[in-house]
């Protein structure tokens, strides 16, 4: 139930390049969330992908840091706030979350965060 598998993870190049290309997208500090809906069937009704700038932050370990928060929130957080939603609607989807955040932000504000981008992304995809 809460896992994060290999096939949720976005890493079809030609996938990638359409999602930021032709996707939606919306900020929520300290994410920014692009997304896309996929009509092939998948098995699974999310794939996504969590990036962190190497810009903003030089150091591997700290980029390392943040996306592991990060994914460890989703993980908790994905079935109730999105899967159910896009499985009752039978949608699949292509999902991209940024880190733009200046700081290393604690757990706690990544998982409230990353709860609130779930719930404003099924309010998007609901319209």
């Amino acid at each position: 139930m809460h896992t994060f598998k290999k096939e949720e993870r976005l890493c079809n190049k030609k996938l990638i390049d359409e999602l930021f290309h032709n996707g939606s997208s919306f900020l929520c500090y300290p994410f920014k969330a692009s997304w896309l809906i996929i009509d092939e069937p998948w098995q699974i009704p999310a794939q996504i992908l969590f990036s962190v700038s190497k810009k903003r932050f030089k150091r591997a370990v700290d980029r390392n840091l943040v996306k592991r928060r990060m994914r460890e929130a989703y993980r908790l957080n994905k079935q109730q706030q999105l899967y159910d939603l896009l499985n009752s609607a039978g949608k699949r989807i292509a999902l991209s979350v940024g880190y733009i955040g200046k700081e290393i932000a604690p757990y706690e504000l990544i998982e409230k965060k990353m709860l609130k981008l779930l719930t404003q992304l099924g309010a998007e995809l609901i319209k």
